[in-house]
């Protein structure tokens, strides 16, 4: 069990004007935002493949997962790449967003459970509320955000690898 008074690390980034964040042990890396090939019959929210130094890692769009506006891509947007977990195994995976802030530190102590707002599939991928300043961060499960369903069409995107050509064609 973790103390009370344990310092957590978190990535914060924004989607619309909320501030999120991620467990920073759950981030490999944070990129610019490039093209993005789009695969067919996937949801809107996957918004299609990268090829990151020659692995396929499937980009989603968190703001239109978690049923906000489309991500259009601006100067500050960027991509995530996060470690998912399902079922033993680690699914790496882009998460659009619309800026990254800060990798912040927080005490265990000071993160609040989720709200009891509504139903409860609106709060089953949030781990907690933190709080910086006078603002709010909702901290996110980022294992707990796609179903099984939705990582196993992640892991069925990734068999298909774009080519340069597909790729140059995508970025037309």
């Amino acid at each position: 069990m973790a103390e009370e008074n344990e310092i957590m690390q978190f990535l914060t980034f924004k989607l619309d004007d909320e501030v999120f964040a991620l467990h920073i042990e759950k981030i490999r890396e944070v990129l610019e935002f490039t093209t993005v090939t789009k695969m067919p019959r996937t949801p809107e929210f996957m918004r299609g493949v990268i090829n990151l130094r020659g692995s396929v890692v499937p980009v989603i769009d968190l703001k239109q997962k978690f049923g906000m506006s489309y991500t259009k891509k601006a100067v500050d947007t960027c991509v995530v790449i996060t470690e998912v977990e399902m079922e033993g195994e680690k699914i790496i995976l882009g998460a659009m967003v619309d800026s990254v802030k800060e990798v912040m530190e927080l005490e265990k102590s000071a993160i609040e459970p989720p709200p009891k707002i509504g139903t409860q599939l609106s709060n089953e991928y949030i781990e907690g509320m933190g709080k910086q300043d006078e603002e709010f961060i909702i901290i996110l499960d980022i294992d707990k955000i796609f179903s099984a369903d939705e990582l196993t069409m992640v892991t069925d995107m990734k068999g298909h690898v774009p080519s340069e050509a597909e790729l140059e064609l995508a970025a037309v």
